[in-house]
């Protein structure tokens, strides 16, 4: 059997996924939840269907190809053909290890001059863990730097299992009080944390990133108590603060669902949080 996975996007010329310059692979299908989450097409590992109200010109083309005239959607990609506005998208597509890796090499280049590489994400990549080993120990055949951004919630053997391929782990904590992580990831912490813990001892270079959203993790207590349950058990190479922001709202509605209501955070405000790990 060949071994495919569901991918949503593979962005190229990534600045803000490890170092250098990078290609991000977007594996479909997360185990969280979280209530600010800015690839709502991410949490669900099937392909869907995403409509922008707003690009739509009401011509009508999508409903006169699609085979059930718009009632029910069967995602043969009809529509998305013949809309001239990009108006409707179909989210995710499989993927065979090999298709993968030829998009990943295609930038080969630009990785080895800029020390960058291949970064796998989601979505919650270490989900799909039997391809991501896969994909990884190719990439690292190719001698292409390898980083999985991962929110840490899967059993450790996962981790174990990749360890080898991987050169970078970018790594999620949004909370330290689990019960707070809980309300607002569908999910407690404990997990997470030990795994870090594990991780860091493993001696592999993580880079440790914390979103910072108004009225969940922004204060400096809250901060303050991140840091240590972090460094605790280790030194992560790198503690990143990953500002909230809205340019994934609209991702909302084209999936027909109730968008956050989270706001922006002020820079001054980032800037002291940002002083606590200097």
């Amino acid at each position: 059997m060949i071994l495919k996975a569901t991918i949503f996007d593979i962005q190229r010329n990534s600045y803000v996924d490890g170092p250098g310059i990078r290609t991000t692979v977007f594996f479909k299908g997360c185990n969280l939840r979280c209530a600010w989450c800015h690839n709502p097409e991410s949490q669900s590992h099937k392909p869907q269907m995403l409509f922008y109200k707003n690009k739509c010109t009401g011509c009508g083309k999508c409903k006169e190809k699609c085979p059930n005239a718009l009632e029910k959607c069967e995602l043969c990609g009809k529509c998305t053909i013949y809309c001239l506005h990009d108006a409707r998208e179909i989210c995710g597509k499989e993927y065979t290890v090999d298709a993968v890796l030829r998009e990943i090499v295609k930038d080969k280049n630009f990785y080895e001059t800029s020390g960058g590489g291949v970064t796998f994400s989601g979505g919650e990549c270490m989900l799909q863990i039997d391809f991501l080993t896969e994909i990884l120990k190719a990439c690292k055949g190719n001698g292409i730097h390898t980083a999985v951004d991962t929110a840490g919630h899967v059993p450790y053997e996962q981790f174990e299992r990749i360890i080898p391929y991987t050169d970078l782990f970018l790594y999620d904590v949004k909370c330290f009080d689990s019960e707070k992580h809980k309300q607002y990831t569908g999910v407690g912490n404990e997990l997470i944390l030990e795994n870090l813990k594990r991780l860091l001892v493993a001696d592999k270079p993580v880079w440790v990133r914390i979103p910072i959203i108004p009225t969940v993790n922004d204060t400096v207590e809250e901060i303050q108590r991140i840091k240590g349950c972090v460094c605790s058990g280790g030194a992560p190479e790198k503690i990143e603060l990953l500002p909230y922001h809205a340019m994934g709202e609209h991702k909302y509605a084209a999936l027909g669902r109730v968008e956050p209501v989270f706001s922006v955070p002020e820079a001054d405000e980032i800037g002291k949080l940002r002083d606590i790990f200097l």
